[in-house]
């Protein structure tokens, strides 16, 4: 089953129809159907690992400022309990704890599958970022959560490879700052030459501008972490900017030659949309 890390940017993508939208929506529509979904997103970030085990997870609105369009916004896709069971086991000795009511679905994963899922009918699962753990932790954990792609399980990784909300620009939604696209193709660079040494990016001149904060660079690492698992390499599917100081950059681990299969594919450019759609 193919793994994808997608730069979801604003949650506004959520109701928006735009060249990453339309990109996300081939994806739902040419990639193999999941049995179900693991989604790490940027959004769950605290001082724990845990996944999400209840039965109905509720639609998490963590915003403000955006029109109550958005706020009222509901993903009804049901859990997994039996699935958060088996990622329990599968990360031994690693600890996960199994939060049966507090965290639900947050919009770095309800955003995203609006679009490559609309109609949710796909069970949903989600995975913290422990906040407390070094970078390397986290490549180490997605290694342990390889072999759920054997049993059908999509491992959806959702943030942004350059995130730095200090420095948008709010009136040039396609802007990407000069800074921002040396890191950006330097990380592309990374997981196509070797995803395992993606921690090497932290050594990178622009890295601090970049990542000022880990939440939405760690889910990248998840998806580097099952490439490295598989001694395989990790091909953009849709590149851009947003704001000047946002990645929109998205990646597919045995996706690629699946996406090329239907011509008709937005993700097949290696702008990742059809020129007419394209808002990069």
């Amino acid at each position: 089953m193919p793994a994808l890390f997608i730069g979801h940017g604003s949650p506004m993508n959520t109701l928006e129809a735009n060249g990453y939208t339309e990109a996300w929506r081939a994806f739902g529509r040419a990639l193999p159907r999941p049995k179900a979904i693991l989604a790490v997103s940027a959004h769950w970030y605290f001082g724990a690992t845990a996944v999400t085990a209840m039965a109905r997870p509720r639609t998490i609105h963590d915003f403000y400022g955006f029109p109550q369009e958005l706020f009222a916004f509901d993903y009804p896709a049901k859990g997994d309990p039996d699935l958060a069971g088996e990622i329990v086991e599968a990360v031994k000795p690693q600890w996960v704890g199994l939060d049966q009511d507090q965290w639900g679905l947050d919009h770095g994963t309800w955003s995203v599958l609006a679009h490559l899922y609309p109609d949710a009918d796909i069970p949903v699962v989600q995975l913290s970022l422990n906040a407390t753990r070094p970078l390397d932790y986290h490549l180490d954990l997605a290694r342990r959560l390889d072999a759920l792609r054997d049993r059908g399980v999509m491992i959806l990784a959702s943030g942004n490879v350059v995130h730095n909300l200090r420095a948008l620009r709010w009136d040039q939604p396609d802007l990407g700052f000069d800074w921002a696209q040396r890191f950006d193709d330097a990380a592309a660079e990374q997981l196509l030459r070797d995803p395992a040494d993606i921690l090497k990016l932290a050594e990178h001149p622009d890295f601090t501008a970049a990542v000022p904060t880990p939440d939405h660079f760690l889910p990248l690492l998840y998806t580097a972490g099952l490439a490295s698992a598989e001694g395989a390499s990790l091909e953009a599917l849709v590149r851009g900017y947003s704001m000047g100081s946002i990645s929109m950059s998205c990646y597919g681990l045995g996706a690629e030659i699946e996406l090329r299969k239907d011509p008709t594919c937005a993700a097949r450019l290696p702008a990742g949309v059809p020129p007419e759609q394209s808002n990069i």
